[in-house]
């Protein structure tokens, strides 16, 4: 989290979290205000997603091309906009009083190789403002919710979380394609075998999606279709697990068990256990060795 010290003009306070997926730049910002507020938006050297999360106050957020030329789409809840490198793009509100919203920053060309979408140059090059998506926002919610998780499965989450919101924004819709195809039975051993011998630490999506040798976002699906979780999902269950063992097979304690499957500490274990199972680490220990 950082403090800018130099503010536009009627932004009283301004705080950004970042970090980065898949070579997305994810910054989360939070401002409050008082009356006009006009800015220029940051990173116009590369390609834009701009999601509004909350906006309070009479005043509505407006992305604009020029500082004095108001936005010629009508306001819309859950807006954002998308801006293609180069393009010039501007913040304004009448009167606002707090703002959040999350802004991913990327190289268009490199991220479509990367996540293997095919014919994506047509969209990466056309400017939307004020469009809507409810995919994306809740997408880009989730994003922006994980930025400042230090959990090693963060790092799966984010990079499917990215893909999903890339793959929306540039894939054209596939008429012909098969949904619920899971991976091959080689896939899937190479797989779970890659993900266990690395827990707790963190993996990329880009690493399990080139064993496979397909795209992360076909990846995403068919693991999900073969093992009915996500990566991330399957990741964490899987350390869980591991903690389990230790649970009944040493008397350790939640916070020696916490850090050998990469949790925090004692509190976010026993936080993720009871999601997961329903109780406590240290009741579901007990009533298992009683």
């Amino acid at each position: 989290m950082s403090n800018q010290p130099e503010l536009p003009e009627n932004l009283l306070t301004l705080s950004t979290s970042s970090r980065h997926w898949n070579g997305v730049r994810v910054d989360v910002t939070e401002f409050t205000c008082f009356g006009r507020v006009l800015h220029r938006m940051r990173h116009e050297e590369e390609t834009r997603l701009g999601v509004v999360l909350e906006e309070v106050g009479r005043g509505r957020c407006e992305p604009r091309v020029a500082a004095n030329r108001p936005c010629p789409v009508a306001y819309k809840p859950r807006h954002m906009h998308f801006a293609p490198a180069g393009m010039e793009v501007w913040g304004y509100t009448a009167d606002a009083r707090f703002v959040k919203d999350v802004n991913l920053s990327f190289d268009a060309a490199p991220l479509s190789e990367r996540l293997g979408i095919a014919d994506s140059a047509v969209l990466a090059d056309a400017p939307r403002l004020r469009f809507t998506d409810d995919r994306i926002w809740t997408l880009a919610k989730l994003l922006a919710d994980a930025v400042d998780d230090p959990d090693p499965s963060a790092q799966l989450y984010g990079d499917s979380l990215t893909a999903a919101i890339a793959a929306r924004l540039f894939e054209q819709p596939k008429v012909t394609a098969k949904a619920g195809v899971g991976l091959s039975p080689l896939q899937l051993r190479d797989a779970i075998s890659f993900l266990d011998s690395n827990l707790p630490t963190r993996v990329d999506l880009a690493t399990l999606a080139s064993l496979a040798g397909l795209s992360q976002s076909h990846y995403s699906r068919a693991f999900k279709a073969s093992t009915g979780l996500a990566p991330y999902q399957w990741q964490l269950q899987a350390r869980i697990e591991r903690a389990k063992g230790l649970l009944l097979e040493t008397r350790d304690s939640l916070e020696d068990i916490a850090e050998a499957t990469g949790f925090a500490d004692a509190v976010h274990f026993g936080r993720t256990f009871r999601k997961l199972t329903g109780t406590t680490p240290a009741a579901w220990r007990t009533e298992r060795l009683s």
